[in-house]
């Protein structure tokens, strides 16, 4: 599915796209003057600050917060698609198997979706048309009728082939959650072998995924934890080929029964300095997932920095466009829920 092809890519100009749009994303002050305003207010401040499209064509069916979301989605796919489309040869490979996170979470929502017997429309709000599927091919999974009809297809379309047991365990009991779990291992692990390590940039690139692993597996086992779940039952949900959280590191950390228990052992991992306080005060899910990803955009911006012709400055950008779509989403839901404003800014990546 994704080919490398001889032609190294047209680096220069794919990554000088990257920069510029990176220049133009929302700044801590945004984010400040946004806490003081109501979900309309917000919307027209997006509006004025690169969302002006987005907002016009999706502003004559739905409004309010509907509107803030879809928009805010939509956007990101949009900029996504356009400097992928923009890229050639290797390096459109790269981003290609990267964005196709992005398939996946679209296919989970989609069948939850489903499963819930959620309308459409409803579907479509929480779609994110940046990965190698289009609207159309989105369009067209939406529009079957049975969730073993949707998995096929999926699977047809990215080249996939869900281990049979998987399959059996879901035909017997409906559960969702294996079939999910085994794409998000499924995607790391090609995305691993796609990316070479010849040059530095390339293997900083995949110490980068690697290290990403690693932050998912943690966030894993510290959300199991804080739920009363430990032991073999967490190895369930590893996802193989971390930097430093390999399959023993793994068992160590899941055999802990509480959060705190691990404190010895994670002083070892690249972002411990990111997340120690919050283990000292009882690991809150929550508050770790946020620092680590402040951790994740801290070190994309260094190697984007460090290979400015490489893939690294448009992983830094596209890392640095989910962060504000969060925080876009964040605000307006905090805000419209009754979320004091210093609470809703607690939960920013900034």
């Amino acid at each position: 599915m994704f080919g490398f092809s001889n032609k190294k890519g047209n680096y220069a100009y794919t990554t000088t796209r990257a920069k510029a749009k990176k220049s133009l994303l929302l700044k801590e002050e945004d984010y400040n003057k946004m806490l003081q305003m109501s979900t309309a207010e917000i919307a027209r401040f997006i509006s004025d600050s690169g969302y002006s499209k987005e907002m016009i064509d999706l502003g004559s069916k739905i409004e309010g917060m509907d509107l803030v979301e879809r928009a805010t989605y939509r956007h990101m796919a949009d900029s996504f698609k356009t400097l992928l489309n923009g890229s050639q040869g290797e390096l459109h490979t790269l981003l290609a198997a990267y964005l196709e996170k992005w398939d996946n979470w679209n296919i989970k929502v989609i069948l939850r979706g489903k499963s819930y017997g959620l309308s459409a429309d409803d579907i479509r709000d929480d779609l994110v048309p940046a990965g190698n599927l289009s609207s159309e091919e989105l369009e067209r999974l939406i529009g079957m009728e049975s969730l073993d009809e949707i998995i096929a297809a999926y699977c047809k379309d990215e080249s996939i082939t869900i281990p049979a047991e998987i399959m059996t365990q879901y035909k017997a009991d409906g559960n969702l959650g294996q079939i999910e779990d085994y794409l998000d291992k499924f995607r790391y692990t090609r995305l691993i072998k796609i990316v070479s390590a010849d040059t530095v940039a390339s293997r900083m690139f995949l110490d980068y995924i690697r290290r990403d692993i690693d932050v998912r597996n943690f966030e894993t086992i510290m959300k199991l934890k804080s739920e009363g779940i430990y032991g073999d039952k967490v190895l369930e949900y590893i996802i193989p080929g971390g930097k430093q959280i390999d399959a023993k590191f793994a068992k160590q950390l899941a055999d802990y029964e509480k959060i705190t228990d691990t404190y010895p052992d994670i002083t070892q991992l690249d972002f411990y300095e990111s997340v120690k306080d919050i283990i000292d005060n009882g690991g809150n899910p929550l508050e770790a997932s946020i620092e680590t990803r402040k951790f994740q955009r801290e070190q994309a911006k260094k190697f984007s920095s460090e290979y400015p012709l490489s893939v690294l400055p448009v992983i830094d950008y596209m890392i640095s466009m989910e962060i504000e779509t969060r925080n876009i989403r964040t605000i307006a839901r905090g805000l419209e829920s009754g979320l004091d404003k210093e609470t809703v800014k607690q939960l920013l990546v900034i």
